[in-house]
């Protein structure tokens, strides 16, 4: 028998904590690498920042094939509505721009709830690494598809 994803399956018995920070990973269908271009990347990242009133971002980093995003769910919200939400608006923004003709997304998303002992700006820096770690580039500061809050702006 074949073998099939399950990741609809990763949120069964699971619930939203309001307030809770998440790091979240969305892959692409297939593995397919959608994020190659800074416009494609650009795009998701401005799915990320229209659901600010449901999900305060801390850092995201957007892969070739997948994307890492650090957030705090806002009061009254729920973890699978407001990442439904980034994915559906990312794939409408790029089926209108002409680049996107199948699937972007695999169904359903990993996430990790942290715990209070859970050291923040470590899985931000883990996060912020990722295309080192792929072999992307040798600093992350040529790598222009990360942000994270902790940043000063001048």
């Amino acid at each position: 028998m074949p073998w099939t994803a399950n990741s609809h399956r990763l949120r069964l018995g699971r619930f939203s904590e309001p307030g809770r920070l998440y790091l979240v990973t969305l892959t692409c269908h297939q593995r397919y690498r959608h994020f190659t271009s800074l416009t494609a990347g650009r795009t998701f990242v401005g799915s990320l920042m229209s659901v600010h009133h449901q999900a305060k971002t801390l850092c995201y980093v957007v892969m070739p094939d997948h994307a890492h995003w650090l957030m705090q769910l806002e009061v009254d919200t729920d973890l699978s509505r407001v990442v439904q939400k980034v994915k559906s608006l990312t794939t409408r923004q790029m089926r209108s721009g002409g680049g996107l003709s199948g699937p972007l997304w695999q169904k359903g998303f990993h996430d990790r709830a942290l715990r209070k002992e859970d050291d923040v700006i470590a899985v931000a820096r883990y996060v912020i690494a990722n295309p080192l770690r792929a072999g992307l580039v040798e600093s992350v500061r040529v790598y222009s598809l990360w942000d994270a809050c902790w940043l000063e702006t001048e």
